[in-house]
């Protein structure tokens, strides 16, 4: 293994002392982390929050077997020690990664295959906003749903993190895009980064909407993260062959359902956590983002929306920012500089 001299022994961490609300979250110092022969050793400058880290921290969503117990499944930083079988970066790299957990914390664990460079132009601050948000749009609307250039789209939540990527990164290629928003504001600012139809849910039928829009033929790929009552909904949305994507259940996992339509209309219903695949996969997808995203990134055509950082020790107001739905895009935690 090969690090940088002097690295210390302990860092400070963020620590839950119980399955619960936000406050069972504290700041606590403990060993930094040891790597395998494939990871590497990140000294972290800012991680990401998202939507798992508040079901891990309740008890809902427990991590891996093999992966760490701390939060976080986004960072950036600095290349500190690297494994024995590591080739393709070096001590003192730039990187941002996809971690298995980890990132509320001064030094991170992560494959090495799952890290890529700072896009160019961007900030750490920046680059810590991509892993977990466009690993797993590309996934699943590209790679499993094979949105293609003139279909139409639909994500609901747009402007969640994962909304806005999903938004920015279908019209980069080429696609109609319809979401939902729960106010005005955030109606505007989708409109703003290139959604071209948007329904507030609390006062449109967006059911309606899209049929009149699309001459009732429906969208060709759905990205759901509500589930509940949208899942009957978005499936009579669904054009002929469409595909239909889970990735998250904000009203819960159970409809009533009348499933006669995904046989007419030869639709095709998926779902998938990020979290749960394996290394080898996420190195796949890591690549794909490299070559198709990456230079999007680097040219501003596409960029992580910052919505609020807040330093480590204020974790708590962190995640109770996301639980208040209130936020336009990423939630970030400054860890070092």
């Amino acid at each position: 293994m090969s690090t940088t001299s002097h690295l210390p022994v302990t860092m400070r961490y963020v620590s839950v002392t119980g399955a619960g609300a936000a406050d069972v979250m504290q700041l606590s110092q403990g060993p930094i982390p040891q790597i395998s022969a494939d990871d590497v050793l990140i000294k972290v400058a800012y991680a990401g929050v998202n939507r798992p880290d508040l079901l891990q921290r309740a008890g809902s969503y427990a991590p891996p077997p093999t992966a760490s117990p701390i939060m976080g499944l986004e960072v950036s930083g600095e290349v500190v020690a690297i494994g024995t079988n590591v080739t393709q970066w070096h001590v003192g790299d730039k990187v941002c990664a996809l971690t298995p957990g980890g990132g509320y914390a001064q030094y991170c664990a992560a494959p090495a295959a799952h890290c890529l460079p700072i896009p160019k132009g961007f900030s750490m601050l920046q680059a810590a906003g991509v892993p977990e948000n466009f690993y797993t749009v590309w996934v699943n609307v590209f790679e499993t749903c094979r949105l293609k250039s003139g279909e139409k789209f639909l994500v609901h939540g747009g402007s969640s993190g994962i909304g806005l990527t999903a938004i920015q990164l279908a019209k980069a290629f080429g696609a109609e895009v319809f979401t939902t928003v729960g106010n005005a504001e955030k109606s505007a600012f989708c409109k703003s980064i290139g959604a071209d139809h948007v329904f507030n849910y609390k006062t449109d039928d967006w059911m309606a909407g899209i049929a009149n829009i699309t001459h009732k033929k429906g969208v060709d790929v759905i990205l759901d993260m509500v589930g509940g009552s949208y899942i009957e909904k978005n499936l009579r949305s669904l054009a002929l062959e469409g595909r239909y994507c889970f990735i998250a259940f904000l009203e819960g996992g159970t409809a009533n359902v009348d499933f006669r339509p995904v046989m007419m209309k030869r639709q095709t219903i998926t779902g998938s956590t990020l979290r749960a695949r394996s290394d080898s996969q996420k190195a796949a997808i890591a690549l794909a983002l490299k070559e198709k995203v990456w230079p999007l990134l680097g040219s501003k055509k596409v960029s992580p929306v910052i919505h609020h950082t807040f330093e480590l020790e204020q974790i708590v107001d962190a995640h109770k920012l996301m639980e208040s739905s209130t936020h336009i895009g990423k939630i970030m935690l400054k860890v070092g500089g």
